[in-house]
């Protein structure tokens, strides 16, 4: 399940395109319209309106070309680019949903946009709509009893994935080229890595949550999902204040690892792109170390209970509205006693210096971003959400940015330290374009 290239081109291409007048803003949104909701849900989008995105895009259309700058017109690279939303940021004059139809109903309409909608208006990116999502982002299947489950456009027999379930599937139908996502657990990384999509979360603290739903504020973190890794630079810098600074580049000559006894449950076929993403990294010339981490068993233990604590601060009153499984979540984070989240903190804090030690020593860690390669609609999926954290949590309780890099059968998550996003970046390009000069062969 290698990187594809989206239905309607990649950033560049089409950024190319625009740059040089061989399309528009206009033409671009009228084929992204088109293309959406074409899941066999038509869920997609939670909120979408066509003639408010043709009215973006003759917004855009306005702002005058210049010179300089990646394309040479002087714009932003999201500049026209149809890009997708997920639906718990506020887009003035749409509802709210945080994938629930209580909140979509009772918040009303959002009277100001939030800082990410904000941003993304500000560069000149045409929003396509708001996106699918597991109710309240609390979920990694895409399953939503709201709303519909979402399944992947080109195969109704398989869930995207979740939280950011809408998000992966509009690119995939090409009803956006580059779309906003959410990682508290693994919220961008597993679907990417189930849609063969590359997934960007961010640094923890990137980005402004003004005008956004929280799920755990100790572990929520904004991301790109997009089709195309070798692209991934192209998106550096947009959570970050430092925006509009050349950031400092670390060229890692360093990776680790996971012994393979964590992988006890990975799909054979996974483990062979493991092996053979390991190879690749060797060949870009970093060296590897094979690292034990028998001590993250613990990771979840800690992340689920300071999470469910969260989650029930900010949904105090409301329990009663939401599906069973997340109700019980909510009512159990709510009865956590203050001394067990201050001694869970206590463990998060030694855990993440841990982390810091690990990744001092190796620069980068590589893992599996999931154990399965499908995620089959219907299906009994009561053990999936604590299988699949067990190999996003260690990450999300660093704090640290990550990216899901598509492999022959699933992805693979590589991860750095804490503000090393650009770098992280730089670094899955890299590999990319060595791939794409010597084609991995797949594993059959």
């Amino acid at each position: 399940m290698l990187a594809m290239d989206s239905p309607l081109g990649t950033i560049r291409s089409i950024r190319s395109a625009l740059a040089n007048n061989l399309t528009n803003p206009a033409r671009l949104a009228d084929a992204a319209l088109t293309n959406s909701n074409r899941n066999q849900g038509r869920n997609t989008y939670i909120w979408r309106d066509a003639a408010w995105t043709r009215s973006e895009s003759e917004r855009v259309q306005q702002n005058p070309p210049a010179t300089g700058g990646a394309f040479g017109d002087g714009r932003d690279t999201l500049w026209g680019l149809p890009v997708s939303v997920k639906d718990c940021f506020d887009l003035a004059g749409a509802p709210t949903s945080f994938g629930t139809r209580y909140y979509a109903e009772t918040l009303g309409i959002a009277n100001l946009d939030s800082w990410l909608v904000e941003r993304l208006r500000e560069r000149g990116a045409v929003i396509t709509g708001k996106t699918h999502l597991h109710p309240l982002a609390w979920g990694i299947t895409g399953e939503n009893p709201d709303f519909g489950d979402c399944l992947q456009p080109a195969n109704p027999a398989l869930l995207t994935g979740g939280s950011s379930s809408g998000a992966c599937a509009s690119v995939l139908e090409g009803s956006a080229v580059v779309a906003i996502g959410t990682d508290t657990g693994g919220s961008i990384r597993v679907p990417a890595a189930l849609c063969g999509l590359a997934g960007y979360r961010a640094s923890l603290g990137r980005g402004n949550w003004r005008g956004a739903g929280h799920l755990a504020p100790s572990f929520d973190t904004m991301g790109f999902l997009f089709a195309d890794l070798e692209e991934a630079p192209l998106l550096a810098g947009f959570f970050s204040d430092s925006a509009g600074q050349e950031p400092a580049i670390t060229a890692f000559a360093t990776f680790a690892f996971v012994d393979e006894e964590f992988l006890h449950d990975c799909e054979p076929e996974i483990i062979a792109s493991y092996r053979d993403t390991i190879a690749e990294l060797q060949r870009l010339g970093l060296s590897a170390t094979r690292i034990d981490v028998d001590w993250w068993a613990e990771a979840g233990e800690i992340f689920a209970p300071i999470q469910a604590s969260e989650a029930a601060a900010i949904h105090q009153g409301h329990f009663e509205h939401f599906e069973p499984l997340i109700r019980e979540r909510l009512e159990w984070g709510a009865r956590l006693a203050p001394s067990e989240i201050a001694a869970l903190r206590d463990r998060h804090a030694a855990f993440l210096a841990r982390m810091d030690e690990l990744f001092a020593r190796h620069q980068v860690i590589l893992l599996p971003a999931s154990p399965v390669s499908h995620l089959y609609a219907g299906a009994d999926h009561s053990d999936t959400r604590r299988r699949l954290l067990r190999y996003t949590t260690p990450f999300s309780l660093a704090g640290v940015p990550a990216v899901t890099i598509p492999c022959a059968t699933s992805g693979m998550q590589v991860a750095a330290a804490r503000e090393q996003d650009e770098s992280l970046l730089q670094l899955v390009a890299l590999l990319a374009t060595r791939r794409k000069a010597s084609p991995p062969v797949l594993n059959s």
